[in-house]
């Protein structure tokens, strides 16, 4: 390995470490202010009556959800629709990080856990959400599109 891979590395992991801690501040602002939509069926019906409103859709799996077919076919037809009408798409690993952040409960009444795989922040045009965080995880997004990773992915890590 070259002294210039090597740098390299150590620069993209602490860019990594930037757009995560980013991604994780925005989700949290927009919880707070009502502008995130959690759900795959409840993210393309938003998407479907008001797309101009999404401003990131984060598509986040795990290993284990490599094989589910339907949720790769959804996530296709997301992808698809968010490229199509210009809205940032973020690939995530890392659910029960999400979920952390997210402050979800652990289900102790037999409720169904809310469903982390997609995740739509939108901004109402009445009162947009301006935070750094958006704009941080909007310029990875571009810098990825200019790099031709249409997809960006970033890896959460348990804290």
């Amino acid at each position: 390995m070259t002294l210039e891979e090597l740098v390299g590395c150590n620069i993209t992991d602490k860019k990594m470490d930037t757009v995560s801690q980013a991604l994780e501040e925005l989700l949290v602002a927009a919880q707070r202010q009502d502008c995130l939509t959690v759900g795959v069926y409840e993210s393309a019906k938003l998407m479907n009556v008001d797309p101009d409103c999404v401003v990131l859709c984060v598509l986040a799996t795990d290993e284990e959800d490599q094989d589910d077919i339907a949720l790769q076919i959804h996530f296709t037809l997301i992808q698809a629709f968010c490229c199509d009408n210009d809205i940032n798409i973020l690939r995530v690993s890392g659910l029960r990080r999400l979920a952390q952040v997210l402050d979800e409960p652990a289900a102790v009444d037999n409720s169904e856990p809310r469903d982390f795989h997609c995740i739509l922040v939108t901004n109402s045009q009445c009162q947009p959400l301006k935070c750094q965080a958006l704009k941080d995880v909007g310029n990875y997004c571009e810098e990825s599109r200019c790099k031709n990773q249409w997809i960006p992915y970033l890896s959460l890590q348990e804290r």
